[in-house]
């Protein structure tokens, strides 16, 4: 008798579990719940995933602010230098228009002016005498001497000054600028066939060299000058394409539209 109300009470909790609903069931409960903080840990994952990619682009854009005010102090030194660039090249540009219009022939003062043993009160004192070669000076004492007597439009002497300073320094860190103001003898005086070899020179010989562009622009200009257009035109587009964004290039941009087409 005993055994049999044992069995009915189990077969009565055996029916009450089975018809318990998901809301009351511990298993089920469970679940949830295990469910909820599997979302939760997710959404921890997920949150930390961000904040970490949002420090990493933080980051980023630090260095590229960085990046972007060093590019500027970059461009700005870069423009500063070009404009130096540019008025010395304009400066030497305008002194070589000056010898290029000049007379062509050093004109001495006459015999017959008797010379004056001191100036007139209030007048203007005569210019001193332009430098003459030092054979037996430093590189840079002979190098000065032959440029003052291109100033003086004494071409013949100054080409031959150059001529000197090259023979006797040929390494000397001016040599390719001596060879660019010999070209120059020559072209203030209109000899382009002499001319134009000597400023190829300076590109074949010293092709580092900073007078390079005005040596080129110079070779389109005797080109020109012989009646050679077409060699005229490559010289000067050559200047354009090497020499972007420089004095020689607009120069060169400038006797391209004056070519005949």
């Amino acid at each position: 008798m005993k055994n049999l109300y044992l069995a009915a009470a189990v077969a009565i909790v055996a029916s009450g579990c089975s018809t318990l609903t998901p809301a009351e069931d511990p298993l089920a409960l469970r679940m949830t719940d295990l469910e909820a903080r599997l979302i939760r840990i997710e959404r921890v994952v997920e949150n930390q995933s961000l904040v970490q990619l949002s420090s990493e682009l933080e980051g980023l854009r630090s260095e590229t602010a960085a990046l972007r005010g060093q590019l500027e102090t970059l461009q700005f030194e870069t423009e500063n230098s070009d404009s130096r660039q540019r008025e010395l090249y304009v400066d030497v540009d305008r002194r070589l228009q000056t010898l290029e219009t000049a007379p062509r022939a050093f004109e001495p003062p006459p015999a017959s002016s008797p010379p004056s043993s001191s100036p007139a009160f209030g007048a203007p004192s005569a210019a001193p005498p332009p430098v003459a070669a030092r054979p037996t000076g430093s590189d840079q004492q002979n190098y000065d001497a032959a440029f003052a007597l291109l100033q003086a439009r004494k071409y013949d002497e100054a080409a031959s000054a150059f001529e000197t300073f090259l023979s006797q320094f040929p390494t000397s860190p001016r040599a390719d600028n001596a060879v660019y103001w010999l070209a120059e003898t020559h072209y203030v005086r209109g000899r382009y066939n002499d001319a134009l070899p000597v400023f190829r020179r300076v590109i074949e010989q010293y092709p580092q060299s900073d007078k390079v562009p005005d040596a080129l622009l110079k070779v389109g200009y005797c080109q020109d000058e012989l009646g050679d257009r077409a060699a005229a035109r490559q010289s000067l587009q050559e200047v354009m394409r090497q020499f972007p964004d420089t004095t020689a290039a607009r120069l060169a941009s400038q006797r391209l539209d004056r070519l005949p087409r």
